[in-house]
């Protein structure tokens, strides 16, 4: 999906930036604390994942703060001191974290739906994380991107996607208004559970916790990635396969409803979403993208609608607003499940 070209400048002063944090992280004190994420529930059970890490020093940002304060409060969140092999539990069950402080764990399902606290442990360090159990009347899923297609960000642009990341904060990040309309509207007071994937790093899921919660967009667990940084990429691996798989996952993890995808003309999601729509036949119902770049993928677009999926590429979300959801011709079929 993404140009394999050599690293310019910018690739090689990430990389010797993060050696340098790798290096000085390893010597900074600092109690055990558990950053959990947002969980999702499965055939199998509800799924708990998050990082054990060193506790740092953060501060919240001022109203008319300047960009170099963004810069420092924005780094400190890739400062991360990872704490591997620590042995983590969450109702019977126990996972050790990874190298880098990652666990995940599945734990029994409980009685109820909605929004459930599950208390974890981890060392001395308590927490609880929050698992969503989509309701018995849900009609659909919604899985969304995020850059570009909810929030500004120009993850098209390299450069651009830095800059915006790095200088701004929680109160600076613009979140389109039609997109939280939109989003409220196929969620359906919570009827219907909603999912977000990107290509953030998982080093800014509280921050996008913050921003979502400003803006008024509906809660819902976030598929975000590790911040590797490859020689030829920013974030090792492909944006697309990380993307494919976690609608994989989702599919596989809710078999009784279908989807509407939301993206964007940015960053190939018509492609990805056909792709998908091919690997879940009768499973995707709906895919809605927000011309980013003015650049629609018309093959893509056209091996969508051949599948029998509706397409909406448009300016804005707003005249989609008034429409019924789902269109009542959708059933769902089932298809081959790629991702177990």
């Amino acid at each position: 999906m993404r140009s394999s070209r050599p690293p310019g400048f910018t690739l090689r002063f990430l990389l010797m930036v993060e050696r340098m944090v790798a290096g000085a992280s390893k010597t900074r004190p600092g109690k055990v604390v558990i950053e959990p994420y947002y969980g999702y529930a499965t055939p199998d059970g509800r799924f708990l994942r998050g990082r054990v890490l060193r506790a740092i020093k953060t501060s919240d940002p001022r109203q008319g703060q300047k960009w170099t304060g963004n810069l420092r409060q924005m780094t400190r969140l890739f400062l991360t001191r990872e704490l591997p092999g620590v042995t983590v539990t969450a109702c019977g069950v126990a996972t050790k974290t990874d190298g880098e402080g990652y666990f995940n764990m599945v734990v029994p399902a409980a009685p109820g739906n909605g929004w459930q606290d599950v208390p974890i442990a981890a060392d001395r360090a308590r927490t609880t994380a929050s698992v969503l159990v989509p309701r018995t009347d849900a009609r659909f899923g919604v899985i969304s991107d995020i850059d570009d297609t909810l929030i500004h960000t120009g993850a098209w642009s390299l450069f651009l996607n830095l800059k915006t990341t790095l200088t701004g904060n929680i109160e600076t990040r613009i979140v389109f208004p039609d997109a939280v309309a939109l989003i409220a509207r196929l969620s359906e007071a919570g009827r219907n559970p909603v999912f977000y994937v990107s290509s953030t790093p998982w080093n800014m899921h509280g921050f996008l916790i913050a921003v979502f919660e400003r803006a008024g967009l509906v809660r819902g667990p976030f598929f975000l990635r590790d911040l590797g940084l490859g020689e030829k990429q920013v974030i090792a691996g492909s944006h697309g396969r990380h993307k494919g798989e976690a609608i994989d996952r989702l599919l596989d993890a809710n078999p009784d409803l279908h989807f509407i995808l939301l993206g964007d003309t940015g960053q190939h999601d018509a492609q990805i979403y056909a792709v998908a729509a091919t690997r879940h036949p009768g499973r995707v119902s709906r895919v809605i993208l927000r011309n980013a770049r003015k650049e629609v993928d018309a093959v893509s677009v056209a091996a969508l609608e051949e599948q029998g999926v509706k397409v909406d590429v448009v300016d804005d979300f707003l005249a989609l607003l008034g429409e019924p959801w789902p269109r009542e011709d959708v059933q769902v079929k089932s298809g081959p499940s790629s991702v177990m």
